[in-house]
């Protein structure tokens, strides 16, 4: 009977170790309670901005603008939660400057409630949830229902760039293979190898959780 306590023991600890063995390296770029880190880019005149809420940094329906994270990343794995309300629309900023439309000075990746009335009928595949924005588009249908958490994970190595949504890999773009001379004008960031990391927000509810980032050589 001890012999199978103990293997049960051992069992029980598998998920444990296979987890902390997979969050090895990462921090977080978020206390949970304030914006220490984080700076607030063209938010609008009046509104909130960004707030934080119940573990959460939020953006507000009556908020947005670009929240970046103080320091520079270059090559990266971003991982963190999100969730929106019908018709949420966001997005990561990465390799992002200080100035300009960030979707096209960095690179934005697409947050959106693809199925909504207001958007479905409309979007482009490269407008679509994980796009790379206006760019590379990604692979749609495992994005969870408006007021669910999702899962994103979002690996920025050289000129590699994936996103996994939900434990599905859904974009994987090696920018070096994106060669039309009109959109690489639309969108020098794609040249950039470093910059901010940071949110999007377009005045739509979308809450962001558990962000923590792990730095690739």
């Amino acid at each position: 009977m001890e012999g199978l306590r103990s293997r049960l023991v051992l069992l029980a600890l598998v998920p444990v170790v296979a987890l902390a063995a997979a969050e090895e390296g990462f921090v977080s770029l978020f206390d949970g309670e304030t914006l220490n880190g984080w700076l607030l880019v063209h938010g609008k005149k009046s509104g909130r901005g960004y707030i934080v809420e119940n573990g959460a940094i939020v953006c507000p329906a009556d908020g947005g603008g670009n929240l970046l994270t103080v320091r520079e990343y270059a090559n990266f794995i971003l991982r963190f939660e999100f969730r929106m309300e019908p018709g949420g629309n966001n997005g990561v900023g990465i390799r992002a400057p200080l100035a300009g439309d960030i979707a096209y000075s960095g690179m934005e990746i697409q947050i959106i409630d693809d199925d909504h009335p207001k958007y479905k009928d409309w979007l482009k595949p490269v407008q679509r949830h994980g796009a790379i924005y206006d760019v590379v588009p990604a692979k749609p249908g495992y994005l969870k229902p408006a007021g669910e958490w999702n899962e994103e994970e979002i690996v920025a190595d050289g000129r590699r760039i994936q996103v996994r949504l939900n434990g599905h890999l859904i974009l994987d773009a090696n920018l070096d293979e994106i060669t039309d001379p009109a959109v690489l004008k639309r969108h020098p960031g794609l040249a950039r190898a470093s910059g901010h990391i940071g949110f999007l927000g377009h005045g739509t509810r979308v809450e962001f959780r558990n962000i923590r980032i792990k730095e690739l050589p």
